[in-house]
């Protein structure tokens, strides 16, 4: 799969609307691009989409479980008040980012809106240095009160709703979802790279849901389905103005490999190992406690799951105007696919011994 096919399935994932607990449109849009390469393609009860791909090594053959969570952050109608929307958020949405943004409300049909606030000018002196929060905004879809019942009631999804821009001559790409249909394209490229070649082991390639309301879908996907390992696909911060060498990484710089007690010491070592073999950049992130990714319940699943975790660096996180360098996402997809192809009985076995 070249770069361009890539940044085409990027572009389609980040334009679905997904908000958690309404996963349906990148779904679709995963589904699609995966099932060239799959042995089959299901959704669970939870949502989660899941494509089995048979290895080589038959009934004897270890099971592998690639996850990647392809929900977004978004709110949800509370109030309609005098046509005006108000609304609650559904995941960590920050209201600094929200101010004059274009948004989709999930009516009865998809309507397009702006997130307003009073006017500097007719604030007092203290409430201009207050902190903005989500109660003092609200959303303008340009309907009188009657008109806005018609159409939206409360519980409606909202999403943001911003293109993705192309930038750099196409090295990097930013806009909103790119937490984490960025893992979720990284996981179609290792799986298109996998279905050239041969595999010992079986492989769960899994789009979950629910990441961002608690990692609900990586619970029942890793209880469901019970692989003998895991490798998970998110993201982490890329090194910007105010962050620190130690909380940020270089985008461009390859895939970030994490290391701590959420991570199994053998896997991470061989994702090192491959990426070195193979002249890949690589980046690691110490995670002294448990990470804020799906690896956190996949790891503690059933008896337990040894876990590894790859990191794509992204810029300004949480917010419309994410930014990643698209080799990054690349580099994850191919070090995921060698570390696929590595995996044989003995490693199974001597995962035991830690």
């Amino acid at each position: 799969m070249d770069k361009e096919k890539i940044i085409q399935i990027l572009i389609s994932l980040s334009q679905a609307a997904g908000v958690s607990g309404d996963e349906q449109e990148p779904a679709a849009v995963a589904a699609g691009c995966l099932e060239p390469y799959v042995t089959r393609l299901d959704r669970d009860s939870s949502g989660n989409l899941i494509g089995f791909k048979e290895g080589a090594g038959g009934q004897e053959a270890p099971s592998l479980l690639i996850a990647a969570h392809m929900d977004e952050i978004g709110a949800m109608v509370t109030q309609i008040d005098c046509g005006f929307i108000r609304f609650t958020a559904v995941g960590g949405l920050d209201p600094r980012i929200l101010l004059g943004q274009a948004v989709e409300v999930h009516g009865r049909r998809r309507l397009k809106g702006v997130i307003g606030v009073r006017p500097p000018h007719l604030l007092t002196r203290k409430e201009r240095k207050q902190e903005l929060k989500i109660e003092d905004l609200f959303i303008d879809l340009g309907l009188d009160q009657e008109q806005a019942c018609r159409q939206v009631q409360v519980g409606d999804y909202i999403s943001l709703d911003q293109p993705l821009l192309v930038m750099a001559d196409g090295e990097c790409l930013a806009g909103k979802a790119l937490d984490n249909r960025s893992g979720v394209a990284s996981l179609i490229f290792c799986a298109a790279e996998l279905a050239e070649v041969r595999h010992f082991c079986h492989i769960y390639f899994v789009a979950t849901v629910q990441e961002e309301l608690g990692v609900r879908g990586a619970v029942t996907a890793a209880y469901g389905l019970v692989p003998d390992l895991a490798a998970v696909v998110d993201v982490t911060h890329g090194l910007a103005p105010g962050i620190s060498e130690e909380d940020g990484f270089e985008l461009g710089g390859g895939p970030v490999i994490g290391i701590g007690p959420n991570f199994h010491p053998v896997l991470a070592e061989r994702l090192k190992v491959l990426a070195r073999e193979r002249l890949l950049p690589y980046q690691i992130e110490p995670v002294p406690g448990p990470a804020f990714t799906d690896s956190r319940v996949i790891q503690i699943s059933r008896e337990g799951i040894p876990s590894a975790l790859l990191s794509i660096p992204l810029r300004y996180m949480h917010s419309t105007v994410e930014m990643l360098n698209i080799d990054d996402l690349v580099l994850t997809g191919r070090l995921l696919g060698y570390f696929a192809r590595s995996i044989d009985l003995s490693l199974v076995e001597g995962l035991k011994c830690i």
